[in-house]
């Protein structure tokens, strides 16, 4: 498990990967939490002018993979990811800002269950609820 907010670390590993590319910024990554934000561009939409159901789950899904790395017991090599689910509420538009945050539900041996939320902070409406299950990875 890691101690205190290591955001910062995360913020520089994504660099050229999905999250660094979609332009995702990180407040805190932590034991047990997470969130995080990005401003919607042109390049987080869906060709009907909507936002990607796709970006809202790179932020979501980096929030609570992001945590779960920090929230790993002792020993693990670490995780992958064994079930999302996301029930979409709302939307936002270019320039709006979507925030998430991200809280452990369940931190077992064996499997995390993480709950994330996005809000567009523009309206204050939530857009989506997510939940994923990581299994924890050991050595062989």
């Amino acid at each position: 498990m890691m101690d205190g907010n290591v955001a910062a670390l995360f913020q520089e590993r994504q660099e050229g990967t999905l999250p660094g590319e979609l332009g995702i910024q990180w407040d805190e990554v932590a034991a047990g939490q997470a969130s995080g934000r990005l401003t919607v561009e042109q390049k987080h939409m869906a060709p009907n002018g909507f936002l990607h159901a796709a970006s809202v789950i790179a932020l979501v899904d980096s929030a609570c993979g992001y945590a779960c790395v920090a929230s790993l017991p002792e020993g693990a090599a670490g995780f992958t990811t064994i079930e999302i689910k996301t029930n979409y509420l709302g939307t936002a538009q270019i320039g709006e800002t979507v925030a998430c945050t991200a809280r452990l539900v369940h931190g077992g041996r064996m499997t995390q269950v993480w709950d994330a939320e996005a809000v567009n902070q523009t309206t204050g409406k939530t857009m989506a609820l997510f939940r994923c299950t990581q299994m924890v990875l050991w050595p062989r």
